[in-house]
């Protein structure tokens, strides 16, 4: 094949052009994001009950739907959480789920609970959508001169902005901090009881009186003859002001005076909720967060958005600013980008390397220009399988670099050495060369490729993680090879030039000084390599104390899932004592805004408080915040990092006196969850009971405060709150004529606050609530006040017919798979690990009473999966390895003399991720499988030539002391080659640092043992084999008649 092409320079180019065409095409239409599709698919459930407590929720409509989800394919687990008023479920798949399918099955799972569900809760219908958790942009609107009220700006909001954003290609799902204006009657009791009135003639009157009518027509068909007229009958339409309102009539008395609603009730155009405070810097605010659809890309639906958000705030009245305070993109775009920077670096310092070995810039060019050539064919492969440019694609193209100039260098080398020696013209050469050479090329290459082959059939986040790098690393070999067997002679033959009566090596200048210096080392290795592999057995110790060194200091190495990385922005939570006021929450959270805008000036760019909103559940006593920091440019000291901040902040929130507060950042990748660090789920497996529960998670809330190792424990969940429960006494209600129904709708709708129907402002539907003034409705005494008719047309005041009691609950009841449940949050302390942390968690579970189960969530259950598949990736990769080189060789005894190098080589990763403070985590062990590919190249290299040299008639220590002596060059250059290659990751600074880091330091570590340390032993472990695979008479009869053959 080599030869076809020799002979073809044009069409060697002409396939690199095409390869090199179809990757920029591809580019340009590969999507852009952060992480491929790690998170597994969700589905929510959602669903509101008016007025209904978390428990009546939970018992009604929760368990329903909950027992119907069965029989739905991969289904790993879901969660419930029931609150005041409304619920929701997430369901999530494993990786492999379509989210079309199990959105589609999910819907006719709950279709099947929705008749048996409260009537109100069907009106309002029951949601099914594909979502996750975690927000790709939240978008503030906020007035910079104080004009606008929170109101005016969570009705514009939601009028203009809501839809047209929900309707953007890749939007999940959008929730808004805020509210559109809605018709509020307010009810005054003592009025109504005045009039003889009661809420239920108010809500009945408003149903009538607010109502379109469709009347017909005027000479409609069929219609009389010669009839001249048609027309519209228009009748009763809705109505759409406070005045329309006020003039809605309840009764006409006998003497012809009428009661209107006005009489009875104060009117506005309110909001339709008051559940939140909204504030930007302390300015009345109004946002919405948006969620980015299951299987969506990030950085292209935040760029539709904010092209919508900029189209539609033209309309916006002056002094109306748009912020995003929370925004994932910047970081992706900058971590992306640093990546880019980092692979033309790489390309660049290979340059040199090559350069100062091969000292010929023709020769130099040749490698040089394979990279530009696999490095764009790869960008093709990916978008065949269906990829994206992401970090960890880009990460892989970086450690392919130093890979894929290997193969070329072999070419050129070689082609190098037989011009020099032999004196033949550089097309002659290459023929030469390539007759040698093509057998070591590709068994190089599939060695490196099964190396990263097990690791794409892995399964969970970590598989998809995995088979990024095992995709784009095989791909680039692939290429490698077919570059070196079609371009690179090509072009040795046509760029090399013969230098006669010269000498291959200069000798003077700064390349002479090198080459004295470089053939000393190279002397020297010799004499060591031979002196250490003629004392087998006493070196042979030393290696396994080495070994058993790596293993120990492996062990000591923490587990991890991705290093947390610094995405410039901060979540805040503020909790205040159960039952607190919203007005009271608000105190504390002005105290945490003092701090970041006061004392965090110089970092923090946006805060964006909502009281009455928390990824714990929604209640006055919570609060949540969202700290936009600076440009990294702008934090380049180590106390700005997001770290830093998050811990100084830890500090200072906790002398705040009234109110729990804790400031964190996400984790690596959002889609699995709000917080970096742990989750949890504390389960009752037994039917213990709430309050046992509660009792078991206050016990591990004060173990863990206790433990050094954790940090910022707290329940992802609110406390029980006491609750004043009304008893209706029935027998007493039926003796007075009551009914039942009526006086449940009393309650309803003076306390609860109830939707009677719709009415149209500025063009728009919006609601029309019913609710008893404020003043009328904060004591437990206002209840008497409250009348209900009975059939007799008297009026029977409350206290009557019911009593009232205080008692504890929770506003907000979670389950997991069916069971009850408390998810938990925390972080490990500085300078530990997710993974010790957890170990820790699991030894307080420990100590809690019988029947509590601990199930890991979210993140955590993705990092537990990883660490236990680690193993069975290693090893079956070096099986794999080893059963590709007993192939190559027809010998099961050259595969040990290879393999037994690996452990050197992952020794000095496991050496530079200890000494640096890495974790195990992802990365790392994907650096020990680039690092056992990297080992195995360089033990080849030296076995195959021993090998070789043995068989045309050598001793076994001769042959080995030459082949250390001839490839010692060759293995430097491509070790170097990789090791300046991936020096830029180790280096990083900046937006994702700390992933590129990761990787880099741990493979530079790899490399470096397996160059320098490895290189040692491995003459060592040929004797060692050979002489063991002799000794026994094990060799068999193929091979001594090829020797005899050979002689």
């Amino acid at each position: 094949m080599a030869r076809f092409f020799i002979d073809r320079p044009v069409f060697a180019w002409v396939i690199a052009i095409i390869i090199m065409l179809a990757g920029v095409l591809s580019i340009r239409a590969l999507p852009i994001e952060q992480y491929p599709k790690v998170a597994p698919p969700t589905v929510a459930i959602n669903a509101s009950y008016p007025g209904a407590s978390a428990e009546t929720v939970e018992n009604s409509v929760t368990q329903v739907i909950e027992q119907r989800l069965t029989g739905i394919d991969h289904l790993r687990y879901f969660t419930s959480s029931s609150q005041d008023g409304s619920m929701s479920i997430t369901l999530t798949f494993e990786p492999e789920a379509d989210p079309d399918i199990a959105q589609v099955q999910t819907q006719n799972k709950v279709q099947g609970a929705v008749t048996q569900l409260p009537q109100e809760v069907q009106a309002l219908g029951v949601t099914v959508t594909k979502s996750n958790d975690s927000f790709l942009l939240v978008v503030g609107v906020y007035s910079e001169d104080g004009e606008m009220s929170q109101g005016e700006l969570g009705d514009m909001l939601v009028s203009t902005f809501r839809e047209p954003i929900s309707r953007v290609n890749g939007v999940g799902n959008v929730r808004i901090f805020g509210d559109q204006h809605a018709m509020r009657i307010w009810l005054d009791p003592a009025k109504l009881y005045s009039y003889n009135l009661t809420p239920l003639d108010v809500q009945n009157a408003v149903q009538i009186q607010n109502t379109d009518i469709s009347a017909g027509q005027l000479g409609g068909m069929p219609a009389a003859p010669n009839q001249q007229i048609n027309a519209t009958v228009k009748a009763q339409a809705r109505l759409e002001s406070v005045e329309d309102f006020e003039r809605i009539v309840l009764r006409v008395n006998t003497d012809g005076s009428q009661v209107r609603l006005k009489d009875v009730a104060t009117l506005e155009l309110g909001s339709e909720s008051y559940d939140r405070i909204v504030r930007y810097k302390r300015k009345p605010a109004a946002g919405m967060a948006i969620t980015l659809a299951t299987g969506a890309n990030a950085l292209q639906t935040a760029e539709l958005v904010k092209h919508k958000v900029a189209e539609l705030s033209e309309y916006m009245p002056e002094g109306v600013k748009v912020v995003y305070p929370l925004d994932a993109t910047p970081f992706i775009e900058l971590s992306i980008e640093s990546v880019v920077h980092t692979l033309i670096e790489a390309v660049v310092l290979v340059f040199f390397v090559m350069l100062l070995f091969l000292q010929n810039l023709r020769a130099t060019l040749i490698p040089t220009i394979a990279v530009p050539v696999v490095l764009l064919g790869t960008f093709a492969v990916l978008l065949a399988f269906g990829f994206s440019i992401n970090v960890l694609t880009m990460f892989a193209m970086v450690l392919a670099i130093g890979l894929l100039v290997d193969d070329a260098i072999v070419v050129v080398e070689n082609v190098e050495r037989i011009m020099s020696e032999e004196g033949l013209s550089p097309k002659e050469a290459t023929r030469k060369s390539m007759d040698q050479i093509t057998g070591a090329l590709v068994g190089i290459a599939v060695v490196l490729s099964t190396v990263f082959i097990p690791m794409a059939f892995f399964s969970g986040s970590a598989g998809a993680i995995y088979r990024q790098f095992s995709i784009t690393i095989v791909s680039a070999m692939g290429l490698s090879v077919i570059v070196a067997l079609i371009l690179s002679p090509s072009l040795c033959a046509t760029l090399l030039k013969q230098h006669k009566g010269e000498k291959r090596r200069a000798d003077k200048g700064f390349f002479g000084w090198f080459n004295k210096y470089f053939n000393k080392g190279r002397d020297g290795y010799q004499k060591s390599a031979s002196f250490i592999a003629g004392r087998s057995f006493r070196f042979f110790i030393v290696y396994v104390v080495l070994v058993g060194g790596m293993m120990g200091i492996f062990m000591q190495l923490p587990g991890s899932f991705l290093p947390n990385e610094d995405q410039g922005t901060m979540y805040l939570m503020v909790n205040t004592p159960p039952s607190s006021t919203a007005e009271r929450t608000l105190e504390s959270v002005k105290q945490v805004e003092d701090y970041f805008l006061e004392q965090q000036k110089d970092t923090v760019e946006h805060l964006f408080t909502v009281v009455g909103f928390s990824f714990a559940g929604s209640a006055q006593n919570a609060a949540f915040g969202f700290v936009g920091l600076k440009d990294w440019d702008e934090r380049t000291q180590d106390d700005q990092s997001v770290f830093a901040i998050a811990q100084a902040a830890g500090g200072a929130l906790y002398q705040i006196k009234d109110a729990m507060a804790f400031a964190f950042f996400p984790p690596p990748i959002r889609e699995l969850g709000n917080s970096s660090g742990f989750d949890f789920q504390l389960v009752d497996r037994s039917g213990i009971g709430h309050e046992a529960l509660m009792n078991a998670r206050n016990q591990l809330l004060g173990a863990a405060g206790q433990n050094p190792k954790l940090t910022s424990v707290r329940p992802n969940g609110l406390s029980d709150v006491p609750q004043f429960k009304i008893d209706i006494d029935s027998e007493k209600a039926s003796a007075l004529g009551l009914s039942l129904s009526d006086i449940n709708r009393t309650l309803q709708i003076a306390w609860g606050s109830s939707y009677v129907n719709d009415f149209v402002d500025k063009g728009r539907i919006k609601r029309v609530y019913l609710q008893a003034d404020a003043p009328h409705r904060m004591m437990p005494e206002d209840l008497d006040n409250w009348y209900v008719r009975n059939n007799t047309g008297e009026m029977v005041p409350f206290n009557t017919f019911s009593s009232a009691e205080w008692t504890y609950g929770s506003p907000k009841l979670e389950r997991f798979n069916g069971n009850s449940s408390v998810n938990i949050q925390g972080s490990p302390a500085p300078g530990v690990s997710t993974g010790a942390a957890m170990e820790e968690i699991q030894k307080i579970v420990k100590t809690l009473p019988e029947g509590l189960g601990l199930e890991w969530y979210g993140l955590s259950y993705e990092e537990r999966q990883t660490g236990a598949q680690a193993p069975a990736l290693y090893a079956l990769s070096i099986l794999i390895v080893f059963l590709c080189l007993a192939a190559l060789y027809e010998s099961w005894a050259v595969p040990f003399a290879v393999m037994l190098v690996v452990p050197l080589g992952i020794l000095g990763a496991v050496v530079a991720a200890y000494i640096f403070g890495l974790p195990n985590d992802v990365y790392l062990q994907v650096a020990l499988l680039t690092t056992v590919g990297l080992a195995s190249k360089n033990a080849i290299l030296i076995v195959e030539f021993a090998k070789d040299l043995r068989e045309q008639g050598h001793s076994l220590m001769e042959a080995v002391s030459i082949a250390a002596k001839q490839r010692f060059r060759p293995i430097i250059m491509t070790s170097m080659a990789f090791m300046l290659g991936v020096t830029p990751l180790a280096l990083a600074s900046g937006a994702g640092a700390a992933s590129q880091n990761a990787i880099g330091i741990a493979v530079m570590g790899g490399m470096a043992a397996a160059t320098f340390l490895a290189i040692f032993f491995v003459p060592m472990f040929y004797v060692m084999v050979e002489n063991i695979f002799h000794r026994d008479g094990k060799q068999s009869e193929d091979q001594k008649k090829e020797q005899e053959h050979d002689t």
